[in-house]
């Protein structure tokens, strides 16, 4: 049974005084929220392309499954983390964990803009992993 009752069109003008309008970007107005005024500054760590925007040969290559050394060392130690731990999903913890065990240090400034609540640090390429446990530590 069809319901033959002429429907109203949605209004797209936000009720007045409503705060809730001046987060919100309703799709049916054709307003792209990417181009909204005030979005997040870039990070560089958007994966979008636009125009002229190519996927890097580091990035390509892995979307392609073809690895480096680097990216297959990386899926090595998160493997055998996840079946020596028993844990399907590491956390972030472990996974920062695990690269610092591979040798990874902070010794560049980061590319990267994360905020003002970031704060950037480097570190000497020889320091410790920092991510032994206590229990180690008494064993010694």
């Amino acid at each position: 049974m069809a319901d033959d009752t002429p429907r109203k069109p949605i209004d797209p003008t936000p009720p007045a005084g409503d705060p809730r309008w001046n987060e919100v970007v309703d799709r049916r107005t054709g307003i792209d929220r990417r181009a909204v005024e005030g979005a997040q500054d870039p990070t560089n760590l958007e994966r979008r392309r636009g125009p002229g925007r190519r996927l890097t040969d580091f990035v390509k290559t892995a979307e392609e499954g073809e690895m480096n050394r680097e990216q297959y060392l990386f899926l090595l130690a998160i493997d055998a983390f996840k079946r020596v731990n028993h844990k399907t999903f590491p956390s972030w913890t472990d996974v920062l964990e695990i690269i610092r065990k591979l040798g990874y240090r902070k010794t560049m400034p980061t590319e990267l803009n994360l905020g003002p609540r970031a704060a950037d640090w480097t570190e000497k390429p020889d320091a410790p992993a920092g991510v032994t446990k206590l229990a180690d530590k008494r064993d010694e």
